[in-house]
């Protein structure tokens, strides 16, 4: 008896000690070997801090930058990515900050950058992103699962589907424009915060051209996934402790039953066309029917496994669902703003649309030849990057020029600073200037890598032409029948929140016209 105690008193005591070692080799030994490696590459930060790292500081600076809004000024960088300007204009172009016990490198030479976003087998997502957290599908899986999931999904996106998504970007703007109608007097002005109406319009995009339903069949999914947005990015400016997630906290709790909600719901809609499928009802044309479409002639063709299963295609509406709203009025609303503050624009987007359309429905075709629109759109894109950064990590050493970055360090991609850099763009690259685009963007970017709103390489935003196709039909609706200025009250103030968005909302002087 007493021999058995022994050994299973050492059993424990050496398990112990591997998890001893383990903590201290992560919180401690690794941080301190990936710092010395990094400031040997010439990479300068700050000195790593046991376990925090630089988590207090970013929450210091995070606050103060969001504790009041600033000038009204394109220059948003200390505002929207606070963290990486502080530690660029601290430590210069080579930099990290320490995300816990995780270097993070800021990665802004183009050519890196495509290079990164081109080896999508090798620079994964890291494994702690906040979306990862809120997404499981083809935005967070990686390589064949990835790859596989893309696949299926390319079908939904494909531009002869888009011609047909037409009418559901039409009538759901169209019900935007009539709340409007209801607040702006007949030939006058008024102050509206269009900001949540953009949300809502976006909201109602995406409910009728992913389930064919009407916004208010999904604005429960929608108020629930952007109370998760938050608590996720609240969540990501502490250290994140392994397993914490799982723990009966409060926060934790409502997580996990706004998850609940959210699956019940989305699953609900697609038994609901699963079941109409199954009684022979023809398959809608819309998102979720293509997807089944595609998925089914999939596993018909080479067996169940190349499919996905009904909780992967839950997953995939959830991105349906998030990212799509997210992204369209993101830039809806950057646009209306920077037109409200360069009316010559604004009239010149006005003109163009009535030489086209008149007060007509928009069509599918002129509204790919909108010139002037176009160049509003990309300069808006570049100067209010929807997604400020991107991120990926080395899961082995990696070989940059003159640098070897090493395993188990992330990979800061800051778009908005590259959209921003005067060395790339000149001296006024914060500055909208819609002309830069005048002759497309192959020719305002030169063959360089500047301009990547939605990403690069194979994981290109997959849903970039539906989203600038929606943009566009909302735009020139818009223009029609209003013109709108900045009213006094409008507060500027960019901040990041998955993607980057007006903090105090988007106060405009609406005039019907």
């Amino acid at each position: 008896m007493d021999v058995l105690i022994l050994s299973v008193t050492i059993s424990c005591g050496f398990v112990a000690l591997i998890y001893l070692w383990k903590v201290l080799n992560w919180v401690w030994l690794t941080p301190r070997n990936l710092e010395k490696i990094l400031r040997q590459q010439g990479f300068n930060g700050n000195s790593y801090k046991l376990f925090y790292g630089d988590f207090k500081e970013i929450e210091r600076i995070t606050e103060d930058a969001m504790s009041k809004p600033m000038e009204f000024t394109n220059d948003i960088e200390p505002r929207a990515t606070p963290i990486f300007h502080q530690a660029t204009k601290n430590y210069g172009e080579n930099n990290f900050v320490w995300l816990g016990p995780r270097p993070a490198v800021s990665i802004t030479d183009p050519e890196i950058v495509r290079e990164i976003f081109a080896k999508n087998y090798v620079f994964l997502k890291p494994s702690g992103n906040p979306v990862a957290r809120m997404f499981k599908g083809v935005a967070t899986y990686e390589t064949d699962k990835w790859a596989k999931h893309r696949k299926l999904i390319n079908p939904t996106f494909h531009v002869e589907k888009l011609k047909h998504m037409i009418p559901a970007f039409h009538l759901s703007c169209a019900d935007m424009l009539s709340k409007w109608d209801e607040i702006v007097p007949e030939g006058g002005s008024c102050e509206v915060d269009v900001w949540p109406h953009l949300q809502t319009m976006t909201s109602d995009v995406i409910s009728r051209t992913a389930f064919g339903s009407s916004y208010e069949e999904g604005t429960k999914i929608f108020q629930l996934q952007r109370e998760q947005a938050e608590g996720i990015i609240e969540a990501t400016r502490h250290v994140s402790i392994p397993g914490w997630s799982f723990l009966p906290t409060k926060k934790n709790r409502r997580m996990k039953k706004i998850v609940a909600e959210i699956e019940s719901l989305v699953l609900g809609i697609i038994d609901k066309r699963m079941k109409a499928m199954e009684a022979g009802e023809a398959s809608m044309d819309d998102l979720l029917g293509i997807l089944l479409e595609s998925n089914a002639k999939e596993m018909k063709e080479n067996g169940n496994a190349s499919g996905m299963t009904i909780k992967e295609v839950m997953e995939e509406c959830k991105v349906f669902y998030f990212a799509g709203q997210e992204t369209s009025a993101s830039l809806l609303v950057w646009t209306m703003i920077l037109l409200s503050k360069h009316h010559d624009w604004q009239a010149r987007a006005r003109d163009e649309v009535l030489q086209a359309f008149g007060r007509d429905k928009p069509d599918y075709q002129d509204l790919n030849h909108l010139k002037t629109m176009n160049m509003i759109l990309h300069e808006a894109l570049r100067v209010y990057t929807p997604g400020a950064t991107l991120t990926r990590f080395t899961h082995e050493e990696a070989n940059f020029g003159k640098f070897t970055i090493p395993a188990g360090v992330q990979l800061v991609l800051p778009l908005l600073a590259l959209h921003h850099d005067s060395r790339l763009w000149g001296d006024d690259a914060a500055s909208f200037k819609p002309e830069r685009f005048a002759e497309g963007v192959s020719k305002a970017t030169r063959g360089q890598p500047k301009y990547i709103p939605f990403g690069s390489g194979p994981r290109v935003c997959i849903g970039q032409n539906f989203a600038m196709l929606e943009v566009k039909m909302a735009m020139v609706m818009i223009l029609q029948n209003y013109s709108f200025k900045l009213s006094p009250s409008y507060a500027h103030a960019p901040h990041a929140l998955i993607t980057l968005q007006p903090q105090y909302g988007a106060h405009l002087i609406l005039t019907k016209l």
